[in-house]
């Protein structure tokens, strides 16, 4: 497609920064996501998710908390910018970032459909990470303190390069969207597709459990290479770094494939404890540990009726366990870097993760979380199949 003939409004105003523009619970609810659902990215040290790879999973549902977001952000965008065509989302992700040198977002001839680019922080520089400024190389704003709920809009090309500083502790989390006047680039057309070959036959029960992907899309490498002698599985380290582990309660040999291991049911493990409660696969038991840490000030006052069983670990089970993790954890101090995070007021009380009670309340409100979603994207996809788009459905009363 031919480059854009940007009129004069926008070669004045190139980029524009909005603070607060989303809220905490929208943040919070990204980062749960991304935490449980993101396989390695596209450079070095960047983990990513998404649309299409949560369809891929059995995630589906996780899609409706960004069709708020996205409608409001394109209607920023257009506003700002004085639009006058039609523009398309040519890519939405949540994407754990790394440091990266001076360029525009549409700096190869794959990537010329991109004509704007908008940029929201889920977390805060100092708090959760530091590192990672944005500096854009001429103009106003010249950097970008990231605070969550913080927003940038600019244009993709030459006049807005830009580049990032390393992240020198913590994850910088974001929601990146590439915006596109090329239809042909819209995603909405795919992820429809997708969607109808995914959901249109299931019933709500048959969407509730994620499915992993290919076990190297979770394996990462200091070098990105999938060499199970060298790196981590990034499930199972997120898992370790809040302080959990993990036991197959089948038969599984430490020379078992990857890929087997990660579809086999599994217990969550924690110190000499063992959870007697089996969940589907480790992506399953991830969603529900870090659906804790993100309900964890509400599920710690409502689990008094919670009822847990627990049983300690036996020698033989810690053998086995110890033998997965030289597997599937080889580099716990790489992990620890990659993963590092930042102690919760609770976890300094000390009444995070003090017993197992909150876990098993996080089960059950996970499940009413995704049976929540799931009838949101059953009752709005025949909407989006007609219109070949997602949108927030609103019915008239």
């Amino acid at each position: 497609m031919s480059e854009i003939d940007f009129e004069p409004q926008i070669q004045h105003h190139r980029r524009i920064f909005f603070p607060n523009l989303l809220s905490h619970h929208e943040c919070k609810e990204l980062e749960f996501i991304h935490k449980c659902s993101s396989t390695v990215g596209y450079r070095p040290n960047v983990f990513s998710t998404t649309l299409s790879h949560l369809i891929a999973t059995n995630s589906s549902h996780f899609i409706i908390p960004f069709i708020p977001i996205r409608e409001r952000l394109k209607d920023k965008l257009e506003e700002f910018f004085k639009c006058e065509f039609e523009l398309f989302i040519e890519f939405t992700g949540l994407i754990r970032g790394a440091s990266i040198g001076w360029h525009s977002d549409d700096n190869r001839p794959y990537l010329k459909q991109r004509h704007f680019s908008v940029v929201c922080y889920l977390n805060t520089y100092g708090k959760d990470f530091n590192g990672g400024l944005f500096h854009f190389q001429d103009g106003e704003p010249a950097t970008i303190i990231p605070a969550a709920g913080d927003v940038v809009m600019y244009t993709a090309d030459e006049r807005n390069i830009h580049s990032v500083d390393e992240i020198t502790d913590g994850e910088r989390l974001t929601l990146a969207l590439w915006f596109s006047r090329d239809g042909s680039s819209d995603e909405d057309t795919k992820l429809v597709s997708l969607l109808s070959q995914h959901l249109l036959y299931k019933n709500l029960a048959s969407s509730l459990l994620p499915l992993p992907a290919s076990s190297n899309m979770y394996w990462f490498s200091q070098d990105q290479a999938s060499n199970d002698q060298f790196g981590f599985n990034i499930c199972w380290a997120r898992l370790h770094v809040l302080g959990y582990g993990i036991y197959f309660s089948q038969d599984i040999s430490c020379d078992s494939d990857v890929s087997e291991l990660m579809v086999k049911p599994v217990h969550l493990v924690r110190g000499a404890e063992l959870l007697d409660q089996e969940f589907a696969n480790i992506l399953h038991a991830l969603q529900v540990v870090q659906f804790f840490c993100w309900k964890e000030s509400a599920l710690q006052t409502n689990k008094s009726n919670t009822d847990c069983k627990v049983v300690k670990l036996s020698d033989a089970q810690r053998e086995k366990i110890n033998g997965l993790n030289s597997v599937l954890l080889n580099d716990v101090d790489l992990a620890s870097r990659i993963f590092c995070r930042r102690p919760s007021n609770s976890e300094e009380n000390g009444s995070l993760f003090s017993n197992w009670t909150g876990i098993v309340a996080a089960i059950a409100a996970w499940e009413d979380y995704v049976l929540n979603l799931n009838k949101q994207i059953h009752f709005q996809l025949p909407y989006w199949r007609m219109q070949e788009t997602l949108y927030n459905v609103q019915l008239d009363a």
